[in-house]
């Protein structure tokens, strides 16, 4: 499959909108995209009709006027005879380079947007302004507009989808679930914390079949948080209102008007993840500190990547952890920046482990909760099963933010129809949702290989396997790969009674009625 294409023409009169194409021509490159730059005048501007993707960097000379390479394209591209849809097959984006204290600020990029519509082309975003009277050029998204009174007990909380609310629950409206237990699966003695955790759905609308998955919003922690608004010297307290710059930009709906800063950094900014190159080129315009600025300038060039490399990405060190090694920095971030700087927490799936059928109003999910040792001291954690396994519905009511989507995992609908499952460690989840599916729809020819450690450790759900066994309506295939000097693991088992599997389904020479499904997590 040949790689995305597409082309960054620019108008410049002093190098500065050259240099910022090239600069995206070698970022598009870097990521493995098709990528031409070019002067406005030295391209064929009769092949415009033929270019699916066209970014355009123009600067305004003097009182409004084109630089001098693009002003014989600016001439064509303002013929009265261009028909209104000669670039219907354009997508394009204009960033223009200007400097507000001349009256006709950006006005090449501002026309030439105009004029990109009235010819067909379809805009990927409103024309982006970059200001040079800016102290970093371009302006931050948003604006935080400080409210002076005190908090109001209510004042903020989570958009979420009411209970009977007539529109299932999505990533714009979650559902709050209430945790109803948070259960360790895994024993005392082994390696991994797994939890089985278990959710009360009642009036939410939600409704899934096995295979589905659900999405939870996780929160950073507490102590995380405060150390974050200590270092940037924030008031957690704080309340603002958040404002976009761009009369077509939304603010992001999972934030509430107004808004506190604990929220924000709560529940909004990913502060846990490990940062892009894109934030050091940020982080290093934002800071005012010599010695902490040539450091992130060195990160975020491309002689710097293998040093950013070993500091950051294979340590997996955090964004947080990187502010508090740049603390001056840190301290001189504008808050108005905080959104452009740090990427929104993102949603995090889990196989749904249960069946409707089986537990009506209840969803279950197995999670292993992450957590490993690099170079750096303090362990590496998953921010969502972590912050899973802090919650204690046995301490108080605990409420999780969730919505699910259908999953990539089909099981046949067809009664008869036998299924072989293999499920090793945590990835048996979906099958425990489908065993329990068609058991409770009288379908009783499943077949489960699964495997982990040790009997005693992590055999999730051992109990309920074998009282199933027991009815005949599950053929279980265990394999435990540390229990004895040689390693056991699923595909031995397969190898050794994947045979005999497909004789007691009575199919061995027709294997087309038979579905097989592997899952791994």
């Amino acid at each position: 499959m040949p790689n995305p294409q597409f082309l960054v023409l620019f108008g410049s009169q002093t190098g500065t909108a050259q240099d910022v194409s090239e600069r995206l021509g070698r970022e598009a490159r870097r990521r493995r995209l098709g990528c031409r730059v070019q002067a406005l005048d030295s391209y064929p501007v009769v092949n415009l009709i033929n270019e699916p993707l066209v970014i355009f960097v123009c600067a305004t000379a003097g009182q409004g006027d084109p630089p001098d390479n693009m002003k014989n394209f600016w001439r064509f591209i303002f013929r009265k005879n261009l028909p209104t849809t000669a670039l219907c097959q354009m997508e394009f984006a204009v960033l223009g380079l200007g400097d507000s204290s001349y009256t006709k600020f950006n006005f090449v990029a501002k026309k030439l947007h105009r004029r990109l519509l009235q010819l067909g082309g379809s805009a990927l975003l409103p024309v982006c302004l970059g200001d040079d009277q800016h102290e970093l050029g371009l302006p931050s998204k948003f604006t935080l507009l400080f409210l002076q009174e005190a908090p109001r007990v209510g004042s903020e909380g989570q958009r979420v989808a009411h209970p009977r609310s007539q529109e299932p629950p999505s990533e714009s409206k979650p559902f709050l679930a209430p945790m109803i237990s948070n259960q360790r699966v895994t024993g005392p003695s082994h390696f991994q914390d797994v939890r089985l955790i278990e959710f009360d759905i009642s009036g939410s609308g939600i409704s899934f079949a096995a295979g589905d998955v659900v999405l939870i919003q996780p929160s950073n922690s507490a102590a995380h948080v405060q150390q974050f608004c200590q270092v940037l010297g924030l008031d957690p307290d704080q309340l603002f209102t958040l404002q976009p710059r761009e009369p077509d930009v939304s603010c992001p709906t999972r934030l509430p008007q107004p808004c506190s800063m604990r929220h924000l950094v709560s529940h909004y900014l990913d502060i846990a993840s490990v940062p892009r190159r894109s934030f050091f080129e940020l982080l290093a315009c934002l800071s005012l500190h010599e010695l902490e600025r040539e450091k992130l300038l060195e990160f975020s060039s491309a002689q710097g990547q293998e040093e950013l490399f070993e500091y950051c990405n294979r340590p997996r060190r955090t964004i947080l952890e990187v502010l508090c090694d740049f603390p001056h920095t840190a301290a001189a971030i504008p808050p108005d920046y905080l959104l452009d700087l740090i990427p929104a927490i993102r949603p995090r799936a889990f196989s749904i482990a249960s069946s409707m059928l089986a537990h009506p109003s209840r969803l279950q999910i197995l999670v292993a909760v992450v957590q490993f040792q690099t170079r750096l001291k303090e362990p590496r954690r998953g921010l969502c099963s972590s912050w899973l396994a802090s919650l204690d519905p046995g301490q108080g009511p605990v409420r999780v933010p969730l919505w699910v989507r259908p999953g990539s995992l089909a099981f046949p609908e067809t009664p008869d129809t036998p299924v072989i499952m293999v499920g090793p460690g945590t990835g048996v989840a979906p099958f425990r949702a489908a065993i329990q599916e068609r058991v409770a729809q009288g379908q009783t020819r499943n077949f489960l290989f699964f495997g982990c450690r040790r009997r005693d450790q992590d055999f999730y759900w051992e109990a309920e396997w074998q009282e199933l066994e027991m009815r005949d309506c599950l053929t279980l295939v265990p394999a435990f790969s540390r229990e004895q000097e040689q390693k056991v693991y699923v595909q031995h088992r397969l190898r050794e009674l994947g045979s005999l599997v497909w004789e007691l389904l009575d199919c061995q020479a027709t294997p087309s009625p038979c579905q097989r499904t592997s899952w791994r997590p």
